[in-house]
């Protein structure tokens, strides 16, 4: 069941953002002008290491700036706050404090987290400041047009601002949480897992490890249901490999793939990726430009390696017996075949199966 390591033997690299992608943000309101680069973040005098609520290291370190760094730096952070959770206006900008920048090395992003407080009433929420990469924000956008769930992010040229998506870490919850639930709960948790699956494998959003999605608890009257999302946009299109987009292969999700297996027959299991997928054809179908103005941006760039696309066209044409995918001359195009395929079935009131 576990990723061989060579299956992600190459780190993946920060692919810039081209113009005609910048074209498209700005038509989508995905753009903003700002004083603070990525990189200003990077100029900290020192730093501390943060621990969770027991004692461990949560692999963030909280930065500290010279006076004169860090009073250019909140004001900037305030304005982006501003900008990403509301029209810009600057009048709630004195109502609002810079409680901490933390930095994190794990992972491809290195990202900043910004904690901003309202000084009125103690609410705080986070964001985040990271390098612009041209991969992780398709997989931004594809999670926002093809998902339940809108994604709010901002571009400034080289740097990317993230909205943070609450919920309880994908590992914290299968370890703590999972063994209480009822089994009622077990049954709805695996559902909404084989539809999490469905939709990460058919828009190619990989390394969806346990660390790097979320689970989301609602209450609904006399039950709790539990949704899941991914947080981790990295692996949008790189991998060369299939399985590397499919959850089953993460041996982080051994216990969830386990739990599928006990709490759901076949039929039931084949049904809910059918109702994934339909579900997004209907959003294609909502907004048809925006999806190909989307892909038409990523045929056009370049967001992974050569031997990776000819890999994926491999395993597909091999596992789907499809031979459209070796006409696919990047990953936009592969991409757009995969969709096509999802669109057209659903049209047809088809049953067949993509993977």
């Amino acid at each position: 069941m576990a990723v061989d390591k060579k299956l992600m033997s190459k780190k993946k690299p920060t692919f810039p953002v081209n113009e005609m992608l910048h074209d498209y943000l700005e038509k989508y309101n995905r753009n903003i002008k700002s004083s603070l680069y990525y990189d200003d973040l990077l100029r900290f005098q020192g730093s501390v290491t943060v621990y969770d609520k027991n004692d461990e290291d949560t692999l963030w370190v909280r930065t500290y700036y010279s006076q004169y760094d860090r009073e250019e730096i909140d004001r900037s952070l305030k304005e982006i706050y501003a900008r990403l959770h509301s029209d810009g206006n600057v009048e709630s900008i004195p109502f609002l404090n810079v409680d901490a920048i933390d930095y994190c090395t794990f992972g491809n992003s290195k990202p900043f987290r910004i904690k901003i407080r309202n000084i009125l009433n103690d609410n705080f929420t986070y964001f985040y400041v990271k390098k612009a990469d041209a991969s992780r924000i398709y997989g931004l956008e594809l999670e926002h047009i093809l998902s339940p769930h809108n994604m709010n992010f901002l571009v400034y040229k080289d740097t990317l601002i993230e909205e943070h998506i609450a919920g309880i870490p994908g590992d914290d919850f299968i370890r703590d949480i999972l063994p209480k639930c009822t089994e009622l709960e077990k049954a709805q948790i695996a559902k909404e897992f084989v539809k999490f699956k469905e939709r990460c494998l058919i828009r190619l959003l990989g390394d969806m490890r346990s660390y790097n999605y979320v689970i989301t608890p609602t209450h609904d009257f006399d039950h709790i249901i539990y949704k899941i999302r991914a947080i981790d946009f990295d692996q949008q299109s790189f991998e060369g490999n299939l399985k590397v987009y499919n959850l089953q292969f993460m041996k982080e999700n051994f216990k969830m793939i386990e739990m599928v297996g006990k709490k759901l027959q076949n039929d039931s299991i084949r049904q809910y990726k059918i109702e994934e997928r339909s579900f997004m054809a209907k959003r294609m179908l909502t907004a048809p430009r925006r999806t190909t103005r989307l892909i038409k941006c990523m045929k056009a760039d370049t967001i992974s390696f050569p031997e990776n696309v000819a890999l994926l066209k491999k395993q597909l044409v091999k596992y789907v017996g499809d031979v459209k995918f070796k006409d696919c001359q990047n990953m936009g195009e592969i991409l757009e075949t995969i969709l096509a395929f999802v669109k057209r079935n659903y049209l047809n009131i088809s049953n067949k199966d993509l993977f």
